[in-house]
């Protein structure tokens, strides 16, 4: 009797340490999965980079359609604002970007969503590296890593580009007919700049779940700036002058192309793509604005996203881009130097800036002209296929 006793509690306690031990096991399957789910696998995502084309192609369109966002219990309230960086092929210059953005006050009320042209587990680990806000990877679908030898990307077909249009016709290349306005053609690595940019819009707009009901704005931003610590004070400053001295005012614009050395608080009107380009933020209203001339767009012949919004400041919008700017940028533009020397820069410049962050109010300076359409068309962006690509995004989402 006592050995059957004995037996049946040693079963049970082999049936509990079971029981124990698969629970153990599945908590902690379920952490490693709540945080691959968070946070994305990297292991998963080298395994495909280093092996086909179709499973990268596979796991960017899965990733866009899951939408996975990292933080997110850290993080659990609605973003105040949304930054998204459109990022290629420089990871050292991100790098950077990421690095300034930690420091910027406020960031917890960001969600940062990074766009993506080019996919490598380096540029994967440092957005895995993003701890301090909500995080969203999304990716450009038409990319010309994900079509290497066919449009969007290089066809080895397509005429060369600086192939006469009668050559090109004797050959028989695919866009004999579609140079530039310089008499070009197409190159897909130029292209796919002003592709990314429009995309974008569509996918942050239209399709990002955790954007549902978002009634603020989107601040873009490119992997090569970098963001000085009171950018968001900056924003809610401008956001608010906007509303109170400058209704008729479509974006804004953080950032410039110009002189680094002035961080006053005093800011001005007007629009000029070559200069006020950097850190541009708009809301839905302007999206929609800019959606309705999505032809134009399209079908511009300026490779430059920046050009053609010029364009269609001067003829398809109903009245010209006004932009609320900041005289004294809190985004920099680092890409025209090595990132090294970047670094460098940009310690001078905070050093420069300390005694200019966080105004306690903003003054709008004189309104300067607003450009409109006199600029000579920079080309590259002659072939049909593009200009029928880009008008489909909507429909392609």
């Amino acid at each position: 009797m006592r050995f059957r006793l004995a037996k049946k509690n040693l079963f049970l306690l082999v049936c509990v340490s079971l029981a124990v031990w698969t629970l153990l096991l599945s908590t902690r399957a379920l952490s490693v999965s709540e945080r691959q789910g968070a946070n994305g696998s990297l292991q998963r995502w080298r395994v495909e980079v280093g092996g086909s084309l179709p499973q990268l192609t596979a796991s960017i369109h899965s990733a866009n359609h899951q939408q996975l966002v990292g933080n997110a219990h850290k993080f659990p309230s609605e973003p105040e604002l949304v930054v998204v960086v459109q990022v290629h092929e420089a990871p050292q210059h991100l790098r950077l970007l990421v690095e300034s953005l930690e420091k910027a006050a406020q960031v917890h009320k960001f969600l940062l969503v990074f766009s993506h042209d080019f996919f490598s587990a380096e540029i994967h680990a440092i957005v895995q590296g993003v701890t301090f806000c909500k995080v969203l990877q999304i990716y450009f679908p038409f990319s010309t890593q994900l079509f290497p030898t066919e449009f969007p990307g290089q066809d080895p077909r397509d005429c060369r580009r600086n192939t006469s249009r009668e050559n090109a016709r004797r050959s028989g290349c695919l866009n004999a007919e579609h140079p530039d306005v310089h008499g070009h053609y197409r190159e897909a690595g130029v292209t796919q700049r002003k592709h990314h940019w429009w995309w974008k819009l569509h996918f942050v707009w239209e399709r990002v779940k955790v954007m549902q009901g978002y009634d603020g704005s989107v601040l873009l931003l490119e992997e090569d700036n970098y963001v000085l610590p009171d950018l968001f004070h900056f924003h809610t400053a401008m956001v608010a002058l906007k509303k109170s001295s400058c209704q008729d005012c479509d974006l804004l614009a953080l950032g410039s192309h110009q002189d680094r050395s002035n961080f006053s608080n005093h800011v001005s009107t007007g629009w000029m793509s070559t200069k006020t380009s950097v850190g541009l933020v708009l809301d839905r209203d302007v999206y929609y604005k800019l959606m309705g001339c999505a032809k134009d767009f399209c079908t511009y012949d300026d490779y430059n996203w920046d050009w053609t919004l010029q364009h269609l400041s001067g003829s398809c919008l109903s009245k010209p881009l006004k932009v609320l700017a900041a005289q004294g940028a809190r985004v920099l533009h680092t890409g025209d130097v090595e990132p090294d020397v970047a670094s460098q820069k940009v310690e001078e410049v905070l050093e420069m800036a300390k005694d200019g962050l966080f105004p306690p109010s903003l003054v709008l300076g004189a309104s300067e002209a607003a450009h409109l359409n006199t600029q000579v068309k920079n080309g590259g962006w002659g072939d049909v296929r593009d200009h029928v690509l880009c008008r489909n995004y909507a429909k392609l989402l």
